[in-house]
């Protein structure tokens, strides 16, 4: 789980609109997958090349274009030729550093998001960038990794749900970025438990490894913060502006995912300000517990400073042959029992003291 950007560089000096790969390769080679659907036909398959994808193109249905894996530019080079996408956009999609954002061109718009898992197994937050593209009657989707959140939608399609093969690429588009923002739901439920836990074992037992969990926590709370704020603005965006691609009919649906996004983004606002009370009941704890330590051993040293007294005055060296004032209570038969008995009812007069003023 990283933000910062890498292989910047290999761009360093090259013209704009180059295509390089931005990012890790995450699959060992590019797979397509497409979906070709209408009123009543329905077509899916993978493809091994992407030209097999064009002719299925018609103005009666809807061409879902699945490209998964990022690092084969020459494939997004022939998608581009193909539906005369811009060579910055293409850029974009394959520069995985890049915040969320929808930008707005006559014959399609781009839209560019974070795809958010939770990793149980690994106990982390795993993400990858998700580029939509869509006109009047196709949808490109550019992922990083296999396996997604888009699996409902393509059942709703197959199986015909109402609406979802009625209605054009624009609502395919809102019902994919529906799915992400739903995901994001997930995640964070996900961290809510891990921070309710969390409170719980600082109350009873605050230590190093919480420490370290809390700063996990916070990091993870920053690169949600990071992917959410800006995918906020972009649904914002596509919902306020007015656009021949987008069915007014749609409009209807963005809005509810403008709310949800808002939804995701106050949350982890809260879940932010949560993480830092809890950095804040680490710090209490462990101040406690430091001041219950102290408070002890300040217990101990002061229970023994009249028994060093005691003992310092009668280990010295006197001789009462010398004065009768010469520390008389040398010669007593019981000096020596009744020396402790002094001793401990002094520990034990002070250990009462103390309790009695609840400090011990």
């Amino acid at each position: 789980m990283t933000w910062l950007p890498k292989k910047v560089s290999r761009k360093v000096g090259l013209q704009p609109g180059s295509l390089i790969h931005i990012g890790e390769q995450k699959v060992e080679r590019t797979r397509i997958n497409l979906i070709n659907y209408g009123a009543t036909e329905y077509h899916e398959r993978e493809v091994a090349f992407v030209e097999e994808c064009f002719h299925f193109r018609a103005p009666e249905t809807v061409t879902w274009i699945d490209i998964t894996g990022l690092h084969d530019t020459s494939v997004i080079e022939k998608v581009g030729t193909q539906f005369k996408i811009h060579p910055l956009m293409l850029e974009d999609i394959l520069n995985t550093g890049l915040r969320p954002k929808v930008e707005f061109f006559e014959h399609y718009i781009l839209i560019s998001m974070k795809m958010l898992y939770y990793n149980n197994a690994e106990d982390e937050i795993i993400s990858e960038q998700v580029s939509m593209v869509f006109g009047k009657d196709f949808v490109i989707t550019f992922q990083e990794r296999e396996g997604d959140v888009f699996n409902p939608v393509r059942e709703r399609i197959k199986k015909n749900v109402p609406r979802t093969r009625l209605l054009g690429p624009d609502y395919l588009v809102y019902s994919l970025m529906d799915a992400v923002v739903d995901q994001y739901f997930l995640v964070l439920e996900r961290i809510g438990e891990k921070i309710e836990d969390l409170e719980d074992s600082l109350v009873e037992k605050p230590g190093p490894e919480s420490l370290q969990t809390i700063h996990d926590l916070k990091r993870g709370l920053l690169y949600i913060r990071r992917a959410a704020y800006p995918l906020r603005e972009a649904v914002g965006n596509l919902q306020l502006h007015e656009s021949p691609l987008v069915n007014e009919f749609t409009y209807f649906y963005l809005r509810d995912l403008q709310d949800h996004a808002v939804q995701v983004a106050d949350t982890v606002e809260t879940f932010r300000e949560m993480a830092s009370g809890l950095l804040d009941i680490y710090l209490s704890g462990i101040s406690h517990r430091m001041n219950e330590i102290m408070k002890v051993l300040t217990m101990i040293a002061t229970i023994f400073i009249p028994l060093g007294f005691l003992a310092g005055v009668y280990g010295m060296n006197f001789d009462t042959s010398i004065s009768p004032l010469n520390m008389p209570e040398l010669e007593m038969k019981f000096g020596y029992i009744i020396f402790w008995m002094i001793s401990i009812s002094t520990a034990l007069g002070m250990i009462w003291y103390f309790r009695k003023k609840h400090w011990l």
